[in-house]
């Protein structure tokens, strides 16, 4: 490679599409330098998925002390100490930031610690020093936002959330996506009353609405408030804690804390993108192409900067898949779109490929197959709780479009799943699959009956029924 720049690649941003992609670029002989003005690991280590599935699986051992007398168990004078959970927390945030580095090392990366603006084309600025560069990756993430709501000085993000001094007795989470009903999830398990405020029609909009349904249903058995289609007017301080007015409504909600969880937006400012003239688009998400290239020659951008599909797993495959067409010779594109994910709310929620209305959208014949049931732990536990699980099928290839699980276990169940979508197993396959027996899993392998009767629409209108939990047939 050429000699006239610093570097073959550098990256703006050390989480883990960043560290991906320049480990990925390096081990095929790039010179690269990666820029980080935080910790290395990015939100997702350090301040986002990983921190919180710890304090998810500190929430859940409530609930196995709750259970445990259904087995015979009895355990008394349990407690909690909050200070201690977020202690042993950072300390295994910080063995894996320092993984991180050692992977950097390794790979004979090198890191410059600050802000990495580009100046230039093929030029970096990170503080007092310049670098120049054949190639410039962009994986600064996104972070979260505060809409303009009198009083929001008041409120905190999941980044607060996750190094709160004491847990709150009541706290009130605006946002029903992932990050709101999984931190939802923790507080209540660990005790909190919990209300969710949500402006749309329920918890985790984008998800299938069987699996909407049931998630809202076993998050109010447990105790938690849900408003719906309800906006918060202002904040104010009282106390120690705040008061929160919905507006258009006489309601007003006392607690310790207000969590906002309304979206995150790329975090793009800063960086000099629009003045050398790469594309951006709405929330300022920085426009590329599928090889991930911006309009802009040599710039590049991976993960929750372009706003695609936004997950970890994700944004390595995107960075992984750029060295590989930019530094081995080896065009690879990534395609995210049957790619699975997972809520860690409790009871956890996981899905691949697409929901009803999706196919019902995209015109396919589908039927689907939906199964709640309480699984065996229960019997003796005690708990009320049921599994929800779904297929979509497409009828006339009898091909598996989507599979949708709320339940204990679900991502890991889903994972598996996820290779038969990608392989394009049909339901027929499915059916021949032998279940492990006993085990909530091989409920997807026995679901041999119909939600409901499939409906038939009408090809005089040409218009589909409208889509409602069970089978649905749109117009060709």
């Amino acid at each position: 490679m050429s000699e006239q720049f610093d570097f073959d690649l550098f990256t703006i941003g050390a989480g883990s599409g960043g560290v991906a992609g320049s480990r990925r670029a390096a081990s095929y002989g790039a010179r690269v330098g990666i820029a980080e003005d935080s910790r290395v690991g990015g939100t997702c280590v350090i301040r986002g998925c990983v921190p919180k599935k710890l304090l998810v699986y500190g929430a859940h051992v409530a609930e196995e002390i709750e259970e445990a007398a259904g087995f015979g168990w009895t355990i008394k004078d349990a407690t909690f100490s909050w200070p201690s959970l977020i202690a042993a927390k950072d300390r295994e945030i910080n063995r894996l930031n320092r993984i991180y580095l050692g992977m950097l090392e390794s790979a004979g990366v090198e890191l410059v610690e600050g802000r990495g603006r580009i100046i230039a084309p093929h030029t970096v600025q990170i503080d007092d020093r310049i670098v120049t560069a054949r190639n410039i990756l962009v994986a600064t993430g996104s972070r979260a936002v505060l809409p303009p709501v009198p009083g929001i000085e008041y409120a905190i993000t999941s980044n607060e959330a996750l190094d709160l001094p004491a847990l709150p007795k009541r706290i009130v989470i605006v946002g029903g996506g992932y990050i709101g009903v999984e931190f939802a999830g923790i507080f209540s398990g660990l005790g909190s009353e919990v209300t969710i405020i949500t402006r749309g029609d329920g918890l985790l909009r984008g998800f299938d609405p069987d699996v909407r349904e049931h998630l809202t249903g076993e998050y109010v058995q447990s105790g938690m408030k849900v408003f719906s289609g309800a906006e918060v007017g202002r904040i104010e301080k009282v106390g120690a804690g705040v008061r929160v007015h919905l507006q258009n409504s006489a309601t007003v909600l006392e607690a310790d804390e207000i969590l906002y969880a309304v979206g995150r937006v790329p975090n793009t400012d800063g960086l000099g993108l629009a003045e050398v003239g790469v594309r951006l688009g709405a929330r300022n998400a920085i426009t590329v192409d599928e090889w991930s290239q911006t309009n802009v020659a040599g710039i590049y951008a991976v993960g929750d900067a372009t706003n695609r599909n936004n997950l970890t797993p994700v944004a390595i495959a995107e960075a992984r898949a750029f060295a590989e067409t930019v530094f081995n010779d080896n065009p690879t594109q990534f395609d995210g779109s049957r790619a699975p994910t997972a809520v860690f709310s409790t009871p956890p929620v996981a899905m691949v490929g697409l929901t009803e209305p999706q196919a019902v959208e995209q015109r396919h014949v589908i039927d689907v197959y939906l199964s709640r049931f309480r699984p065996l732990k229960h019997a003796l536990s005690g708990s009320q709780r049921c599994i929800a699980m779904k297929l979509v099928v497409d009828r006339a290839s009898d091909v598996v479009l989507g599979a949708h699980m709320v339940g204990a276990d679900a991502a890991e169940i889903i994972q598996g799943i996820a290779i038969a979508i990608e392989a394009g197993a049909t339901k027929r396959q499915f059916d021949r699959t032998v279940g492990i027996h006993p085990s909530s899993a091989e409920e997807f392998v026995t679901m041999r009956e119909r939600a409901v009767p499939v409906r038939v629409e009408d090809e005089r209108a040409n218009v589909a029924a409208p889509s409602m939990p069970g089978s649905s047939v749109v117009a060709a």
